[in-house]
């Protein structure tokens, strides 16, 4: 399934919703009880949304067409998002950084994210606005001490992100904080697809594209820490909940290593593809 939370524009105060994309429409999926991905991941299951979707299939009434929708991040709402940096080889030699033994991690807010096609918002403070292509992946199930060789039984599917960064803000201190968590500097989308039909990690190639142009391009295959050595080492230190999110790292090409820097100013567009994901595609405004 490819899952989208929304809001249908038709609806005079409409609140937010979920649902499957199937083709040009989305098929709603909420119920009283379950209203968002993350209550559907913990209240319920995959496979149960794929009987509720069957069960929908071809009544045009529940189906909500994707030009009256506003898409939201796929899941709006997680307990958490952890993300690793410098997880690629060509992307810690172009930062001048040494190889790291141990994923290193961050945190990052909800809010600091928009959905597909919405603005990410170039903050005033800075003129280092940087894009960064990744992978995501949202866990399905509570996971706490799992072995690498189980964990991606714990992987309800797969998403692009846009993560960003605000690069003097990042630095300011050993803890990158500050620069990753700007409002609405990254973004999430358009989809999250289960795993069952989406590719192994490592059979993605993830893209970044700034203004048409390929920036970003590198296989999933060439992560330092794969995703399986992710969640068993994020799972020991926290409790994994359904619906939280992990940052996967950006491959090389980030705009801090252009000589010159090429930093994201109002009006370019940026987009991050992942094979098997679909696209996420952004514009930059300046924040008012």
């Amino acid at each position: 399934m490819k899952l989208v939370s929304y809001i249908d524009r038709r609806k005079v105060d409409p609140a937010p919703s979920f649902g499957a994309l199937v083709g040009a429409s989305i098929i709603d999926l909420s119920t009283t009880d379950i209203s968002t991905v993350r209550d559907a991941l913990t209240f319920g299951s995959l496979s149960t949304l794929a009987e509720q979707l069957e069960a929908h299939r071809g009544k045009d009434k529940s189906a909500v067409p994707l030009e009256h929708a506003t898409l939201l991040p796929p899941v709006t709402n997680p307990d958490k998002i952890l993300c690793v940096g410098l997880n690629y080889h060509l992307h810690a030699k172009e930062a001048n950084m040494p190889i790291p033994a141990r994923p290193s991690v961050f945190v990052r807010f909800a809010s600091s994210f928009a959905g597909p096609d919405q603005p990410v918002l170039r903050p005033l403070e800075s003129e280092q606005f940087d894009y960064e292509a990744e992978l995501a992946v949202v866990i399905g199930r509570p996971a706490r001490r799992v072995a690498e060789a189980d964990a991606m039984q714990y992987v309800a599917g797969y998403m692009c992100m846009a993560e960003n960064s605000i690069r003097d803000w990042q630095k300011h201190a050993t803890q990158a904080t500050a620069g990753k968590n700007f409002m609405h500097s990254g973004a999430l989308g358009p989809c999250l697809v289960t795993a069952d039909e989406a590719p192994g990690p490592d059979e993605m190639q993830v893209v970044g594209r700034l203004n048409g142009e390929v920036v970003q391009d590198d296989s999933a295959a060439n992560m330092i820490f794969t995703v399986a050595q992710i969640i068993a080492y994020l799972s020991t230190f926290t409790e994994l909940l359904p619906g939280d999110i992990i940052a996967t790292g950006t491959p090389a090409g980030v705009g801090m290593s252009k000589k010159p820097p090429c930093y994201l100013r109002n009006g370019d567009v940026f987009e991050v593809e992942i094979t098997g994901l679909g696209v996420l595609r952004n514009p930059v405004h300046n924040e008012s």
